[in-house]
C-alpha cells in the first residue's frame, strides 16, 4: 500500500457546470464557479493522502477494488471510523471499534467469510495511521 500525498493542488482545479438532476433530464446549465477538489475534499493537506484499494475485505463500506480513499492523519479516531491502520508489520484498511481492551478492526464484506475480524490487544503493535473521510469510486 502506498500513499500518495497531494503535491500540487492546481491539477485537481475543474469547472462547476451546476447541480445535475438524478431524475428526468434537464438543459445544462452555464458554468457557475471553478471546482477546487482539492478544496472540497482535503480538511488539512499536510496530512492527507490517497490510497487505491487493492482487495474487497471492506466492500460493504462502499470501498470496491480499484476505487481511491482520502485519509488524513490528522482527524482524531473514533469509534465506528473507518481507517487506515498498522498492526504487526503491515497496513490494512477496516473498521475500528473502540473497547476497554483495545480494538477490533472489522472486515466488512458480509458475504466472504474469509475475512474475520482482527482483535488489537497490548501484545500487538498497533496504530491507527489515519481516518479515510472521502471514497472516490470508479465509474
Amino acid at each position: 500500500m502506498q500513499p500518495h500525498p497531494i503535491v500540487d493542488s492546481s491539477s485537481f482545479e475543474s469547472l462547476l457546470v451546476g447541480a445535475i438532476k438524478a431524475g428526468f433530464p434537464s438543459p445544462a446549465e452555464d458554468v457557475r464557479e471553478k471546482l477546487d477538489l482539492v478544496k472540497l475534499l482535503v480538511r488539512h493537506s499536510a496530512s492527507t493522502f490517497f490510497f487505491q484499494i487493492d482487495g474487497v475485505s471492506m466492500v460493504d463500506a462502499d470501498m470496491d477494488e480499484g476505487d481511491i480513499i482520502i485519509v488524513d492523519r490528522a482527524v482524531e479516531p473514533y469509534n465506528d471510523c473507518k481507517a487506515v491502520c498498522y498492526i504487526d508489520g503491515e497496513y490494512t484498511v477496516k473498521r475500528v471499534e473502540i473497547t476497554g481492551e483495545g480494538a477490533l478492526l472489522l472486515p466488512c464484506n458480509e458475504h466472504n467469510d474469509k475475512f474475520k475480524p482482527i482483535p488489537v490487544g497490548p501484545d500487538n503493535d498497533f496504530l491507527i495511521w489515519g481516518v479515510v473521510t472521502w471514497v472516490i469510486k470508479k465509474a
